[in-house]
């Protein structure tokens, strides 16, 4: 039995899913469903007994401990957190308190369960934390792409709130010998993400002929990562990683933002086209830059290669494809997903940007 928090989110309902599908062994997962979180992405578990759902908050220690002693796990793996760089800059507090003040309290309650532990349970125990590679800041266009060693340089109220959980995480390791591993992964994208980040945003707008909003400049660049390719990649973390280290988790894939928009565009040319041979690229429209927005992201994954031995199996190229096709193929979810309270948010957010500065492309 293992403890999945976040389950139900976008990176953790891949993961449950993966997991079922490649184990028998069975699995405990807390969500709080927020916005973000959503029941329908597992409905292919209804039935499923190994899939054990609680709708609680991972600030909830008495929630914790309960489970923790009802179901006696041999890891948690730690996905819970609020995620939305845009969304951390209206609202830093949410952030705050789900990603430091739910960490602490999900690591308090798990030291105090490991204490009680003895034998194989204390030796197989382990906590694995899910974090990002937006701790370490933006890097320059030529610079090297970030290790494990890379200093923590979070720009952002999401950022800093992963980089807080991370250090906690760290301290609980050897203060209180709490056997830890932690992952910072790159942009992932797949299956079943919630359309407020980039490749769903577009996939969603370009499909109901609304404008495709870019921020800047759109050179920005991100290293992306396939979902399922993350899934394995914890796994073997959590398999075979070496207690209190760190592995970073990338897809080798750097891409630059428009270039990623214009992939998709193309991918849609292909796979739904418009009438009259009009391209989804005369949607793209430049929008003001968001605040502190980081340049570059690019993971060195070396360590995990050759320590673990894991690699992506899939390209950018072939994932994309199986990314575009799962939301051609799931155009329902996708509406049931994105509720009035989403609409408002892209109002908020993208209006904003286009009335300041809304530049076509040429």
């Amino acid at each position: 039995m293992i403890l999945v928090t976040g389950g139900a989110g976008f990176i953790g309902s891949n993961f449950v899913l993966d997991w079922l599908a490649t184990h028998d062994e069975p699995l405990v997962n807390l969500d709080k469903l927020t916005y973000a979180g959503n029941l329908a992405s597992l409905s292919s578990l209804a039935k499923d007994s190994r899939h054990i759902f609680v709708q609680g908050d991972i600030a909830d220690g008495a929630l914790i401990a309960s489970l923790l002693e009802k179901h006696q796990p041999r890891a948690i793996v730690h996905f819970a957190a609020e995620s939305h760089v845009d969304r951390s800059i209206h609202g830093p507090e949410a952030f705050l308190q789900t990603n430091i003040i739910g960490t602490f309290q999900l690591l308090q309650s798990a030291r105090h369960f490991f204490a009680g532990l003895s034998g194989d349970a204390a030796a197989q125990f382990r906590f694995l934390h899910v974090s990002t590679d937006e701790v370490y800041g933006s890097l320059a266009p030529d610079a090297p792409a970030f290790t494990e060693h890379h200093p923590y340089e979070p720009n952002s109220p999401y950022s800093a709130s992963k980089a807080a959980s991370d250090h906690l995480v760290r301290a609980w390791h050897h203060t209180y010998g709490l056997p830890v591993l932690t992952t910072n992964c790159s942009n992932n994208y797949g299956p079943l993400q919630f359309p407020e980040k980039l490749i769903p945003l577009m996939i969603h707008r370009a499909l109901k002929g609304e404008d495709l909003p870019v921020y800047g400049d759109g050179q920005n660049v991100r290293d992306w990562l396939y979902v399922g390719d993350h899934c394995t990649a914890i796994r073997c973390v959590l398999e075979k990683g070496n207690l209190g280290e760190t592995y970073n988790i990338g897809g080798r894939a750097e891409m630059k933002n428009l270039d990623v928009v214009h992939t998709l565009c193309d991918l849609l040319d292909e796979l739904r086209p418009k009438t009259k041979g009009v391209s989804y690229r005369d949607q793209i429209r430049f929008v003001t830059d968001r605040p502190g927005h980081d340049r570059r992201y690019a993971i060195d994954s070396t360590r995990i290669a050759t320590e673990l031995e894991w690699k992506p199996s899939e390209t950018f190229a072939t994932g994309l494809r199986k990314t575009v096709q799962w939301y051609l193929d799931h155009e329902n979810w996708v509406e049931n997903v994105t509720s009035g309270a989403y609409r408002q948010w892209t109002q908020l957010n993208y209006k904003e940007r286009e009335q300041d500065n809304l530049v076509e492309q040429k």
